[in-house]
């Protein structure tokens, strides 16, 4: 997802990459004293709107530190969504990607959700568009349709069941374990993973995340022969080849845990390097490194970081705040109450497995 773009590029309204997907350039870096204004007028924006801001652990540190100094959150995309809807804001702020504003959306449809901007988006959910998905599924009418929470209102709709990466195992099992085959979709190395571990029938959309499908097999290897002490963290929306090198493999928030429980006192982590403001915070005393990627030039597409994520700046939240036109989320009210039966049925099930 993120490349680090050279100065040149950076003055570019918009970078094209090989894969077609145009990319942004990173907001120009704040100092200090800049930094220390926009969070001070924003955390008055957010009293004066009685707004929460809720931040994916991708964003920027800055962003997720503003996040937790004014009483919101930082989460994966459900966590996010369940805090707002909880929260009694009147505006919910989701620095994210869009189908992150939805999902706040589709479980609070009575509130006012903004993003700092609508623009921010996925290589899972703009790489499975609803025709083309819905096509799919109806070719294969005896299968259940389940799909990755990271995809549109109105591929979450034509779903049978919505699942997250710490919940998607079990729930594929259960399926699996009722008889039933699966149409999987978008993310094929986490639908790859979950294939092999629970046995079930599953067919794949053919989606990847740009960010964790950039992490190399060969670097990866020398880097460990570099670090032979240090644990491997893997999301399971990389490629099986990185998978297979991990210590731990887990969704966000199960990889956070493993940091915090793993005797390691160094970590090389295969997901967005997002995740290591909140890791850094709850284990001060350990050191993590990004696992490798294409590198930092021509040929780097993500460099282990989503660029649409890091189009949340605090001007851009500043703006969001003062003006939400343009900024605020809406989805269809027919296909919300069919993407919201099925997150409730995950919802339901993930709460069975904790009674």
């Amino acid at each position: 997802m993120h490349c680090r773009l050279s100065g040149r590029e950076m003055s570019l309204a918009q970078t094209i990459m090989p894969e077609g997907y145009i990319f942004p350039p990173k907001p120009a870096p704040l100092n200090n004293d800049e930094q220390a204004q926009y969070k001070a007028r924003i955390k008055q924006l957010l009293i004066d709107k009685n707004a929460v801001l809720v931040a994916h652990y991708y964003t920027d540190p800055e962003i997720q530190a503003l996040a937790e100094e004014t009483g919101g959150c930082v989460a994966d995309s459900l966590e996010m969504a369940r805090f707002g809807a909880k929260h009694d804001a009147d505006m919910i702020i989701v620095a994210g990607v869009r189908f992150m504003g939805e999902t706040a959306k589709i479980l609070t449809p009575n509130k006012t959700v903004v993003m700092p901007t609508l623009e921010a988006t996925c290589s899972l959910d703009i790489g499975c568009p609803i025709d083309e998905f819905s096509a799919f599924c109806d070719q294969h009418p005896d299968r259940k349709v389940v799909v990755y929470a990271n995809t549109s209102t109105a591929v979450k709709a034509r779903a049978d069941w919505i699942v997250t990466s710490s919940c998607a195992l079990e729930i594929v099992e259960h399926l699996d374990e009722m008889g039933e085959k699966i149409i999987w979709g978008p993310d094929k190395h986490l639908g790859a993973y979950i294939k092999k571990n629970t046995g079930a029938d599953m067919i794949m959309w053919d989606g990847a995340c740009i960010v964790h499908d950039e992490f190399k097999t060969k670097a990866l290897k020398d880097m460990k022969a570099l670090y032979p002490d240090a644990g491997v963290l893997v999301h399971p929306e990389s490629p099986a080849e990185i998978v297979a090198l991990a210590d731990a493999v887990g969704s966000t928030s199960q990889l956070i845990k493993a940091a915090q429980t793993m005797d390691n006192q160094k970590f090389i982590v295969a997901t967005d390097r997002g995740i290591f403001y909140k890791m850094q915070q709850l284990c001060p005393d350990k050191e993590f490194v990004a696992a490798p990627t294409a590198g930092e030039g021509a040929t780097c597409k993500s460099c282990a970081h989503c660029p649409w994520m890091a189009m949340n700046g605090l001007k851009a939240i500043e703006e969001a705040l003062l003006d939400a036109t343009g900024k605020e989320v809406f989805v269809d009210m027919q296909l919300r109450e069919g993407a919201l039966k099925s997150l409730n049925r995950m919802l339901d099930f993930s709460a069975s497995l904790q009674r």
